[in-house]
This record gives C-alpha cells, structure tokens and sequence, in this order.
C-alpha cells in the first residue's frame, strides 16, 4: 500500500486537533463578516462607511430619535428597531453607521494583516535563503541589515516611518503612493517584521545545508539559485505557513497600535485600530464604540494564534518555532546557528 505524503500525514493531525479547528472556523467567520460589508451597507443599513447622518432623525417604534443628540453623543444600538440602520448604534458626533464601520474596518485590518505578513515572508525568504546559503560575507551584511531593524522597538519605529509618510506619501522612481493610502501601514510593517521571519529561516537554512541532498544536487552540478529555491525552500515550507499565519495576527496588532495613534490607517477610511482611537472619546457614554473594535481584534488574534500553533504540531510536532507573542519576536529554538 503506498505511504501517505508528509502534507496528508499533517492533514490528519490538523482534522484531530478540535481546538485548532474551533479557532480555524472562528477565523473564517471574522473573515467572511467582513467581506460582507458591502452586502449589509446596501441591503440592510442602507448606509456606506464614511456616510454622515449628524442632522438625520430614525423611528423606532413609533418614536423619532435624532441620530446625533444636539450635546454630540451619538445614538446608542437600535437592533432591528429601524429596519437594520445603527444596528450598533452611531460611531461618533459625524453619526456614520457603527455596524458598516465595524464590517468595513475589518476589511482593512484584514487586508493590512494579510498585505504586510505577505511582504514580510516574500523578504524574510530572500534573506534569509541567501544569509544561510552562502553565509560568510553575505550572511554578516543580511545579519546587521536585520541588526539594525532589531535594534528599533517595533512600535516606536512604527510611528517614525508612520509619521513620516503620512505626510508627504512615498516616492521610489516611478512609484507613488499617497499619504492617505492604506500600503503605507502594510510596507512599513512588512518592513518591520522581517528580522522576526527571517532570522528563523536562516537558522533552517544553515541546519538543512549540511545535508546530503544539497551535496548530492551541487554534486550535480546545481547552481545557488536551483540548490536554494529547488532543494531547500521546499523544505522550509512547514516553517513558513506557520509563521506567515502567526505573523497576521502581529501584524493587526500592530496596525492597530498604529491607528490607534493616528500613524496607521488614515481618515477617512476605518480600521478597528482607528475605530478603538474613536471610540475612545466617548468611552464614558459610548463603551461599545471601543469594546466592540477591541473584541474583534482580540478574537481574529486569538484565533490565528490557536491555529498557528495547530499547524506547528500537525506539520512538524518536534519543531518548537514559536512566536513570543508579548514581545512581538520570533525565537528559533532548532536549527539556529
């Protein structure tokens, strides 16, 4: 009978592993909530994300209620009492639907998180191939690129470059990027981030070099690039999608540090950070405009965290890359130099 594929193996691990599953179909639905915003905007709330209702009046059950009270305080969750519209109420004294800014800031966090972890693992992968291939020279340079990067806490040197180009934008030869765009969040944290990715898979690198496949391919007469992407990055792949899938969730937090002080994600448009940062000022009347965009980031971290770790045990259950959460770090505990 022929032997299953170490993927069908990791496959059934994964199916057995109920917690990791829950998780997996939690995040799922936090994804699928918030690729429905357009749906519930237009059918249900009748309302878009930046739409302001500040003079608008609704009828719930017979009773007219101003949107925005005239002291500013918006008005609280009305449910299903006005057909769908401020299913969670208004978000501040603009009186813009909570339940569409909710949906659609989701989009953006996701978008952010998927975006910048993407970029991370793309840089995290050519370094770190190239640090651990051909080590020497090339590994010292890749070593103290990644040094200096290390050196900055990720949160301050997040708000510098935030800062910095939600100014006047980014210019690189032909490329231009607006200052309000959301890339700007996802390439300086995919920027940050990749010391945390990369220096794992160097570690792998410099482990999976010594072994005899890689002398038996340049035996061969392979040359780097063929010994590096044909031989080696194939096996790093277990490594890889468990990162990737624990760097999302750095990521979010991060972008909703970011936002939340106002070097993330730019009005008009909406994150949860910059909901949190919203709600923030009316903490004492309004608690669901900071609980609301706080749950669902504790949630979509949460979930990705369980489901990182369920994907470390079913792809490789003797490998013990983690990701220390609380200092936003990746320690690589096999295969380091």
């Amino acid at each position: 009978m022929q032997g299953r594929s170490h993927w069908q193996v990791a496959y059934r691990r994964l199916r057995s592993n109920r917690l990791a599953l829950a998780a997996a179909g939690l995040f799922a639905a936090i994804v699928l909530f918030s690729l429905a915003a357009p749906l519930w905007a237009d059918h249900v709330a009748g309302s878009g994300p930046n739409a302001t209702h500040t003079t608008d009046v609704v009828e719930v059950g017979g009773e007219r209620r101003e949107v925005v009270a005239p002291d500013g305080t918006p008005v609280g969750p009305l449910w299903f009492g006005a057909g769908g519209s401020f299913f969670l109420g208004a978000d501040s004294a603009l009186g813009r639907d909570e339940m569409v800014r909710l949906m659609y800031g989701g989009r953006t966090s996701l978008a952010i998180g998927f975006g910048a972890a993407l970029i991370t693992t793309i840089l995290a992968i050519l370094l770190g191939l190239a640090a651990g291939y051909f080590r020497g020279w090339v590994d010292a340079t890749i070593a103290r690129l990644l040094d200096l990067i290390w050196a900055f806490p990720v949160l301050l040197l997040g708000i510098a470059l935030g800062t910095a180009l939600a100014v006047g934008g980014l210019q690189i030869g032909p490329l231009s990027i607006s200052s309000g765009s959301i890339w700007i969040p996802i390439l300086i944290i995919g920027f940050i981030y990749t010391p945390y990715m990369a220096r794992p898979i160097r570690g792998e690198v410099l482990a999976l070099r010594e072994r005899e496949f890689v002398e038996a391919a340049v035996a061969q007469g392979a040359g780097p690039l063929r010994v590096m992407f044909g031989e080696l990055l194939p096996n790093l792949w277990s490594t890889i999608i468990v990162l990737f899938t624990l760097n999302i969730a750095n990521v979010m937090l991060l972008e909703a540090g970011l936002s939340f002080l106002g070097a993330g994600v730019q009005p008009p448009d909406s994150s949860w950070g910059t909901m949190i940062s919203t709600g923030a000022e009316l903490i004492y009347t309004s608690p669901l405009l900071t609980i609301l965009p706080g749950t669902m980031i504790v949630l979509t971290v949460l979930s990705l965290n369980v489901l990182g770790d369920g994907l470390r045990e079913a792809l490789d259950p003797r490998s013990r890359v983690r990701l220390e959460a609380h200092a936003g770090s990746y320690e690589p505990e096999r295969g380091a130099s």
